[in-house]
């Protein structure tokens, strides 16, 4: 022990029960432990004992050893967290040979110490921890620790970093630990906030415009200027028949692009009007609006996926002057040879769906077979021009690309109407509801500048789970998803709309176009059934929080259950999709083909444009394999040469691939009851 005597740099003192561990460094390494007694002397504390420690064993040594020892040494600290008499029971021995210079007492670890480390640690540096400081290695493995007390399980990377950041940005253990117990410390679960911001547009005065006077009137009696989105679709040739696409926020006026120029084109004789939306609950809102704005001016019809409106039966009316309709309603009449006239403006709203993979590509043909339908009725009505197009979206990752695909003149406008706060926090499934109750009654117990309450969305996975959060809510709540008839989702948007409701607990699939009026969006889940969002959809639906006429800001809350999946086929656990989401790119919209369908598509191109399918194939945007699908289409038995057969005629019509084709065929073959045979179609479409 003599060399190592002769290098010593450092003396650590650390007090355990009646004696002191001593850890002796040098270059800033550990060269041995020791455990110190002191005894009472005439001449004051003196030690008494002194054992080198070697894991669970010790080395009696001679206590003079230590003294000789302290000498050599450069510094000699004495930890914080010794009691008050053990320090002044240490400096005075220290004392007795004349050490006090060397000697200093330190704010260590207690951590370190009691494992025989010397961490000195300053305020700048420490992580409070009951009422103590630790380090911030130490203050990692508690955090761990903490997490798996928590049931957070294997916690990811992204999450991880994220509490640890945080742990280190306010230096308090506790906190982050009540974090994940689900308290709502706004300085912790606030992840950013996405400015409001206001691109500078000059504003089109309404009464410069040459529309027709049913919509001029109308438009003036509305408002003096038009929205920023809206005046840059006029200045690029809206009103001229220019074919647009149109990129912009959540509530900033983009729907307004496609009405105005539509109903003028109607009321002018350019032809009728189709807006066509991904969603019954979609449709039937912008129906209602349209019957509500524009009734007095035109005919307004509706198509769904069955041609008629759930509560009343009103027949669809192919010779309306406006017809709103889903996707599928519109490709439907399409598909099944029915004549909708002279189409003047087709408004394509949410066109991003273009991108999903059961509905991406429909879209995709439907815009193919409708685009050839307005054409050849071209051909022969020397008085028909065609229809113009408009696609809207508030969220697209490759705009540029997309419009040139469309063929469309791109008007994207970056303006975000209120600033939108972002919150992560950490909660199981039971823990969620308790946090989310707590949020929603904040909320609505606030009211904005313009005399709202704040009211919330709550986005999940499931309709169970719709209803199981709703009815533990203590303020009015309703669940809201394609399960419920058409009646009951009329009742809650009329109840959300009037302020009679805190919130509704929605799916993800359902509500994420519709028109609820939030302040407040909360995500439940970051699933979509039991697929994991989309960095496109996950935008799409915080940008539901906060109204520019109603609100003063918006706020979104997503609730994160650490290591949880909710079905064994998802390969990533939500804390890993919530940071993916929080810090993606938008994903870009374009249609990919799979066999399956790129067989029903072209098999709805044979069944609208028979020797013209390859045709209607090449303009879709995405790559079809027209040979490799005309030869399953004639393998199967759905077409004649380029005609449907009565087979292919009832597949197509009722937008089967061929799996779920032959599996019904196969199932009436053994004569199975019609129900079990669709059961599953219907609980999978069921909102066509």
């Amino acid at each position: 022990m003599s060399k190592q005597v002769q290098e010593v740099e450092t003396i650590f003192c650390h007090e355990i029960g009646n004696d002191y561990l001593i850890v002796v460094e040098r270059d800033g390494q550990r060269l041995f432990r020791a455990k110190l007694g002191l005894s009472e002397t005439s001449a004051g504390p003196r030690p008494a004992k002194f054992r080198l420690k070697d894991g669970s064993s010790e080395e009696p040594r001679q206590p003079d050893e230590f003294v000789e020892l302290a000498r050599r040494a450069k510094r000699i600290r004495i930890s914080e967290q010794t009691s008050r008499t053990g320090r002044q029971e240490l400096t005075e021995m220290f004392g007795g040979y004349q050490l006090e210079d060397k000697t200093k007492t330190v704010r260590t670890c207690r951590y370190c110490a009691s494992a025989g480390r010397y961490s000195p640690i300053t305020t700048e540096t420490a992580i409070k921890d009951d009422n103590d400081w630790i380090c911030k290695d130490c203050a990692r493995e508690q955090l761990e620790r903490q997490l798996s007390y928590a049931g957070g399980g294997e916690v990811t990377g992204a999450a991880k970093d994220r509490l640890e950041d945080l742990m280190m940005e306010v230096q308090d253990l506790e906190r982050i630990v009540n974090l994940l117990k689900g308290q709502l410390d706004p300085d912790l679960t606030k992840f950013d906030t996405i400015s409001a911001t206001t691109d500078e547009v000059d504003p089109v005065r309404v009464d410069s415009m040459n529309l027709h006077p049913g919509v001029q009137n109308l438009l003036e009696d509305r408002f003096e200027t038009l929205l920023p989105v809206q005046s840059l679709a006029v200045d690029h040739g809206l009103l001229d028949g220019d074919d647009q696409m149109v990129v912009s926020a959540t509530a900033t006026g983009k729907t307004l692009v496609g009405e105005m120029s539509g109903i003028d084109r109607v009321l002018e004789g350019k032809g009728k009007m189709l807006f066509l939306v991904p969603l019954v609950a979609l449709a039937n809102q912008k129906y209602e609006d349209f019957q509500d704005e524009y009734g007095h001016l035109v005919d307004v019809s509706i198509r769904v996926g069955a041609s008629r409106i759930s509560d009343n039966g009103n027949q669809f009316d192919p010779n309306a002057d406006v017809i709103v309709g889903t996707y599928e309603g519109i490709d439907h009449a399409l598909r099944t040879g029915k004549d909708m006239g002279d189409i003047g403006t087709v408004v394509i709203d949410e066109v991003h769906t273009l991108k999903e993979e059961e509905r991406g590509h429909r879209l995709d043909g439907l815009i193919s077979r409708l685009k050839y339908t307005c054409e050849q009725r071209a051909k022969r009505r020397d008085s028909y021009d065609g229809a113009q197009w408009v696609y809207l979206s508030a969220t697209v990752g490759n705009p540029e690309q997309l419009a040139t695909a469309l063929e469309a003149k791109l008007i994207e406008f970056e303006e975000r109407p209120v600033p939108i706060e972002r919150h992560v926090t950490f909660a199981d499934g039971q823990e969620k509801v308790r946090i989310e109750n707590k949020l929603v009654k904040r909320a609505f117990d606030t009211e904005s500048s313009k005399g709202y309450r704040g009211q919330t969305i709550i986005f999940t996975n499931s309709r169970r789970r719709c209803h199981e959060i709703s009815r533990k809510l203590e303020y009015s709540a309703a669940p809201y998803h394609a399960g419920l008839d058409y009646r009951k989702r009329k009742q809650v948007e009329r109840q959300f709309g009037e302020q009679e409701l805190s919130a509704v607990v929605t799916t993800a699939a359902l509500a994420a176009g519709v028109d609820f009026p939030a302040s407040q969006v909360i995500f439940d889940s970051l699933a979509m059934g039991i697929e994991w969002l989309s960095v496109q959809e996950f935008h799409q639906m915080l940008g539901r929080a906060g109204r520019p006429d109603y609100h003063d800001e918006g706020t979104v809350y997503i609730l994160v259950e650490p290591d949880c999946a909710y079905h064994n086929s998802m390969e990533m656990s939500e804390d890993e999709v919530a940071f993916k989401l929080l810090k993606g790119d938008m994903e870009s919209v374009m249609t990919h083909y799979d066999e399956g369908a790129a067989v029903e598509e072209t098999l709805a191109n044979i069944t609208v444009g028979g020797k013209a399918a390859k045709a209607l194939n090449d303009r879709m945007l995405g790559d079809v394999p027209t040979k490799h699908a005309i030869g399953k289409l004639l393998q199967y038995d759905f077409i004649d040469g380029f005609e449907p057969t009565p087979l292919g005629r009832v597949i197509t019509r009722h937008f089967l691939d061929p799996g779920d084709a032959f599996a019904l065929l196969d199932g009436i073959r053994k004569d199975a009851h019609p129900y079990e045979l669709v059961a599953d179609l219907e609980l999978r479409d069921d909102d066509l």
